[in-house]
């Protein structure tokens, strides 16, 4: 009899149609949960009078055990499809020249495939300092042997590896495999064995603070929040979903399911957890990053808005990202922060109902 994990291998003209609608479906703007996502309720405190230099302003901070030169992250996007490889390709340059680490697309065929792996090796060829963070889903991983997904993370040369969570998008998606049984005793089997971070991520839909809780103590390195407001899968699965089906109108139905970035930030906070929060969903601009790193985030993700400058070329998508920065650095820098810590330390923000 085949394993549940043989009966999950989809078919490779499948998987390839259903990434390149992702991509597609990502860009609508009927797919975002926009003013969702609670920042808009989160004000930076203006210092008139800051004591310090713009140019003393660093972005550097540490994170994962290791010190990196800025604390944006492209978010896991996309892979193994025919457009793929030229897209993650400029990601990776970019990341490279800025600094910025990028979560590599879902590697779950490469469990069943080890040449679904050749679009990351000839990434890493080329662009040999990149860091990239490997992704597979908490379905996969339950039943998946940990030294299988150390291959992944060999093939990849990854800093860290990323299981993402998307229980919605999972009962949503036709193709879906809803089974998150022995979700948390296999993330504390993995965290315990792989020679890597591991980091626990939602997919646009938050985290309780019965959950971050439940996830104190497990190992792991770092949990994104990654809270309603940005890309809403559901909305995108339901899209995918032929018209009549139940996934189409539960979707429809659950357009706004999910716990806001910012509330799950709030959660965040009341949790003397033992990993670091990082956070995304909805986060549209350095400003909107500048809130969440002042909150306590160490590590802000982009998805969305760099997707959309990616397409354009290499030269819109540096563009982006130094804008971004650019961003992020003027808000610290009307704070009084000259780093992430301090401005974490000295608490320039506060909720606002405005």
């Amino acid at each position: 009899m085949a394993s549940t994990l043989d009966r999950d291998i989809e078919p490779v003209p499948q998987f390839e149609s259903r990434k390149v609608d992702h991509i597609r479906l990502a860009l609508s703007e009927k797919n975002q949960a926009s003013g969702l996502s609670g920042l808009q309720g989160v004000r930076l405190i203006h210092e008139a009078l800051p004591d310090l230099d713009f140019s003393e302003v660093t972005l550097s901070l540490k994170s994962l055990g290791r010190k990196i030169p800025t604390p944006f992250l492209i978010s896991s996007m996309t892979a193994g499809h025919a457009a793929s490889p030229n897209l993650n390709l400029r990601l990776a340059r970019a990341c490279s020249e800025k600094g910025w680490r990028m979560g590599v697309g879902s590697q779950r065929r490469e469990i069943g495939d080890a040449s679904a792996s050749a679009e990351w090796k000839k990434i890493r060829r080329t662009v040999p300092k990149v860091a990239l963070l490997g992704n597979l889903g908490i379905t996969q991983l339950i039943q998946t042997k940990t030294a299988d997904i150390e291959r992944l993370v060999d093939a990849l040369e990854a800093e860290a590896m990323i299981i993402h969570l998307n229980a919605l998008q999972e009962c949503l998606q036709p193709e879906g495999t809803p089974r998150f049984k022995g979700g948390l005793k296999a993330l504390e089997k993995l965290a315990a064995k792989l020679p890597v971070p591991v980091v626990v991520k939602e997919t646009g839909c938050g985290f309780s603070l019965a959950t971050l809780r439940r996830l104190c103590g497990t190992g792991i390195a770092a949990v994104d929040v990654s809270g309603l407001g940005g890309t809403h899968w559901g909305r995108i699965e339901g899209e995918r979903a032929k018209p009549g089906d139940v996934q189409s109108a539960a979707a429809e139905t659950l357009k706004a399911w999910g716990i806001s970035t910012a509330e799950s930030m709030r959660s965040a906070l009341s949790v003397k957890e033992d990993y670091e929060i990082w956070a995304s969903g909805g986060v549209r601009s350095g400003l909107d990053a500048a809130k969440l790193l002042a909150m306590g985030a160490r590590t802000v993700g982009f998805a969305q808005p760099i997707l959309q400058a990616a397409l354009l070329g290499e030269e819109e998508l540096l563009g982006k990202m130094s804008l971004l920065e650019f961003e992020l650095k003027t808000a610290m820098f009307c704070t009084g922060s000259a780093n992430v810590m301090d401005m974490q330390k000295k608490k320039v923000w506060q909720w606002t109902t405005n």
